[in-house]
Order: structure tokens, then C-alpha cells, then sequence
């Protein structure tokens, strides 16, 4: 790492849900960690104020005057400022497209002006409708008509891994690119189609247990815990510069067998209700009936495996759920339809 002493880290997003788990690691072994966030999705109650090494900014990756004092001032960017969720994209498409380009650019023209290491996160939905077997990161992008605004999201994380891979390969900028597959834990709110959240607060709230399409979509879920320990693997490894490495557990499930499994563990009384796709988000919305990452790259380079399954996941999130009911109880449903 860069000098002597602690590393200086600039967590964009780092009061969000995964944002937030990268602060408390690196501020766990003695970093010191300034966060960015807007609050527009992250929550300042995600950040302990007291832990040492910690500096919070709330603020924009779109104030590029800010974003530059920052950068300057850090020794590696951990890039996880998004636009994120199906239903935020659905509903914001252009909130979506600007703070997913335009904000990647301002980050990485920054990391360039003062030559600092950044980890930009991407996403699973890079694979578009692409659901053959286990998917590596050379597999084709296979998108719908450009009318579809998923498929928007799909290009514009698209478009931010390319500038990254440009800015190595031209301007030898030290580059990580992550694809994220699902990822699942504490301070993930049920709000913009997150699953699992959703699952869980209305098994204990005994409401219909909504499931989009037929259910028959498989998914593979990785708890938070496990995906900062993999963003820490590649940070630490220098022949992870300039490669796209996929973060992702294998354990895959459908959706109406991840509905029922909620459901037991949460010894609930919900019936499982069926929601077609256009009435949960509109006419035309596409999905993809598999996606399953192939992560032997990420193994054979760090030796990274997940350590916790998907029992360990619904437990965690359970128990969180079940905690903020009693602390905030009747907070307005953002829970999608």
C-alpha cells in the first residue's frame, strides 16, 4: 500500500449498504476511511461516528470540485456510489443514468489527475438476459430493445467498466473492476426490489408473500460479509490490476423456493402470491430465468471462497428485520408491489 502508516481510503457511497460493511473492515484494521454519500439511498446511522480513522462527507460524486479535494487527498478509491435496485432503475431512469455514468467518470478522471488505485463496482447485470450455466466475466451481454430501461442500467455499467479498462490500458491508471452478483445482509433495505428484504418483512408482517413472474428464476445470494472480504482480497493484490473479477456465491435457488424458505423460517402464516412482471414494474419488463457466477478467477488469483450459506443469510437478515420493527415500527412501505 501507498507510504507509510494507515492507508487513506475514499468509500464513494460508503454510508450505503455495502459501502458501509467496506468502512467498518477497513476501519477495523487500523485504515482511515472517508465516506461519501448523498443519503439519497445510504443512511448516516450505517456509520459509527466514534470508530477512529472515520470521516464522513455528505456529498455528491457528481460535485466534481468535491470529488477531486477527496481523491487528493486518499490513497486508493473504493468506487460503490450507484444507482441501484431494479425498481429505483424502473422508476428513475434518468437519476439512474447520470449518477451511474457521469459519477464514474468524475471518480475515475480524478484517480487519473493523481494516480491512485480505484475499485469500481459493477454489477451482475452486465450479463443482461444471458442465462446459460455459470457465467465468466468474458461471457456475451445479450440486452433487449433500448427501450427497456433495464437494459439502460445494464449500459451504463457497461459503459463505467470500459472507461476503467480504457484509463488502465491507455493512462495506466491501477484499475479493479468487480461484477456483483446478489448480495445480501444487514442495512439492505426492502425498499427498490431488493429480495430477500422483501421476503422477510412481509413473512413477519403475515402479508401475502409476493413472488414476481412464475418464480421459476433462479438466483444465487451472497451475504455482505463475504463480498467485502473479496473487494479486501483483490485491493491487496497487485495482479488484480487491470482485471473484472465476478463476486458471487454458487448456491442457486429459485425464487418461489427462496419464498417458501422464508416463509418456514420465519414460522410465518403468509400464503405465496404470484405478481406478474408488468403489474410489479410495468409493460415490457424483461428478466433473465438464471444467473450463476462463475468466480474461478477470483479463487485461482486470491483463494477467495463465500463462508457463509444462504441459511446463514436469512438468519442475518431475519433477525435484523425483526430488530427494526421493534425500534422503528410503522415506518412508511417502500416495499414494492
Amino acid at each position: 500500500m501507498p507510504g507509510e502508516g494507515p492507508t487513506r481510503y475514499l468509500v464513494t457511497g460508503g454510508a450505503g449498504f455495502i459501502g458501509s460493511h467496506v468502512v467498518d473492515a477497513l476501519l477495523a484494521r487500523g485504515d482511515h476511511v472517508t465516506a461519501l454519500d448523498n443519503l439519497s439511498t445510504g443512511r448516516a446511522s450505517n456509520l459509527d461516528p466514534s470508530m477512529p480513522g472515520l470521516r464522513f462527507v455528505q456529498g455528491s460524486v457528481l460535485d466534481e470540485s468535491l470529488v477531486d479535494e477527496l481523491v487528493h487527498q486518499c490513497d486508493v478509491v473504493i468506487h460503490l456510489a450507484a444507482a441501484v435496485g431494479v425498481k429505483l432503475v424502473i422508476e428513475q431512469p434518468l437519476r439512474s443514468l447520470t449518477t451511474n455514468i457521469r459519477g464514474s467518470e468524475i471518480i475515475i478522471e480524478a484517480a487519473h489527475r493523481y494516480r491512485r488505485k480505484i475499485l469500481l463496482a459493477s454489477t451482475s447485470e452486465i450479463y443482461g438476459k444471458n442465462s446459460s450455466g455459470p457465467l465468466p466475466e468474458t461471457a456475451d451481454r445479450v440486452l433487449g430493445d433500448n427501450t427497456i430501461v433495464r437494459w439502460a442500467y445494464s449500459t451504463a455499467k457497461a459503459v463505467d467498466e470500459i472507461l476503467a479498462n480504457v484509463y488502465h490500458r491507455e493512462r495506466g491508471l491501477p484499475t479493479i473492476v468487480v461484477r456483483l452478483f446478489n448480495t445480501v445482509g444487514p442495512r439492505q433495505s426492502p425498499a427498490y426490489g431488493m429480495v430477500i428484504p422483501r421476503l422477510v418483512r412481509q413473512a413477519l408482517r403475515d402479508e401475502p408473500v409476493t413472488v414476481f413472474g412464475d418464480g421459476r428464476q433462479t438466483r444465487c445470494f451472497t451475504h455482505v460479509a463475504d463480498v467485502v472480504a473479496a473487494l479486501l482480497r483483490l485491493l491487496g493484490e497487485d495482479r488484480a490490476i487491470g482485471g473484472t473479477f465476478n463476486v458471487g456465491a454458487s448456491e442457486e435457488i429459485s425464487i418461489l423456493a427462496l419464498a417458501e424458505a422464508v416463509i418456514a423460517r420465519c414460522e410465518s402464516a403468509s400464503p405465496i402470491r404470484l405478481v406478474p412482471y408488468e403489474d410489479a414494474y410495468g409493460p415490457g419488463f424483461e428478466d433473465m430465468r438464471r444467473r450463476v457466477p462463475d468466480t474461478a478467477r477470483l479463487r485461482a488469483l486470491t483463494g477467495w471462497a463465500p463462508l457463509r450459506t444462504l441459511d446463514d443469510i436469512l438468519g442475518d437478515t431475519i433477525a435484523e428485520s425483526r430488530r427494526h420493527a421493534v425500534s422503528k415500527p410503522d415506518l412508511v412501505d417502500l416495499v414494492a408491489p
